[in-house]
Formats: C-alpha cells, sequence, structure tokens
C-alpha cells in the first residue's frame, strides 16, 4: 500500500514554509526599527492557505486593464501595516506589535512542527505495525 504524504500531512509542510517567511519578514521590521521611512510589512497566512477554494467577492473587471485576483503573485504580495501611532520620521515599525506578531507566529510554526511530528511518529508507528 502507497503512502502519500500529502494526505498525510495536510497543509502543515506548506504552513511550516510560510511561517517561516513571515519570521523573516517580522524579523526585518523589528530590524528597522529605528530607520527613517522604513514601512512595516507583513502577510496573511491564514489567507494564504486557505487558498484558491476560499469564498471570494464576486468582483467584475470592468476594463481589461484591471488587474486580476487569481494571480499567484498577487495572493503572496507583502501589505504594508498601518501604525496606530505615526512616528515622526516616517517610520511605521511598532515594536511592541512587532514583538507580539513575532511571538504569535513563532508559537503557531511551533504548532505546525508538532502536528507534522506527531503525523510522522504515527505513519512510523503503521510501517513498524505496532
Amino acid at each position: 500500500m502507497k503512502i502519500s504524504f500529502a494526505n498525510a500531512l495536510g497543509l502543515h509542510p506548506q504552513a511550516l514554509q510560510l511561517r517561516a517567511r513571515r519570521t523573516e519578514v517580522l524579523a526585518s521590521n523589528l530590524a528597522n526599527s529605528d530607520t527613517p521611512h522604513y514601512k512595516a510589512r507583513d502577510f496573511d497566512v491564514d489567507r494564504l492557505l486557505r487558498g484558491p477554494d476560499a469564498p471570494k467577492l464576486p468582483l467584475q473587471k470592468t476594463s481589461p486593464d484591471h488587474l486580476s485576483l487569481d494571480d499567484e503573485d498577487a495572493r503572496f504580495r507583502l501589505l504594508y501595516r498601518v501604525p496606530q501611532q505615526a512616528a515622526l520620521d516616517g517610520n511605521t515599525v511598532e515594536e511592541h506589535i512587532e514583538q507580539a506578531k513575532f511571538a504569535e507566529n513563532a508559537l503557531r510554526y511551533q504548532a505546525s512542527l508538532r502536528f507534522v511530528n506527531g503525523k510522522f511518529s504515527g505513519l512510523m508507528t503503521a510501517i513498524r505495525g505496532e
């Protein structure tokens, strides 16, 4: 009998990749917290994990020059974070918010790692016939 890792692991490998990428983005924000005119960036991992099957708003293109919403690159585009209190130097990084987002992302990354580890442990048990 063939084992499909894609079916066994579900969306967790993709979640790990996206969370690792988000860690880099949030770390970059924190590293540039004192850089004048630096704009904090982020993206929504949950929206990306929902994928193309997620319900969408019915939008119509009224001009051929409009952008397509089905574009894969557009789904992963980094967005700018709107600050709660703007800095005088134009920097939009708010360290306490970035640290909280970083900690939340790290927690979710670790949870996905535990799910993958549990799945592999279950597969190894099944392979050994225990």
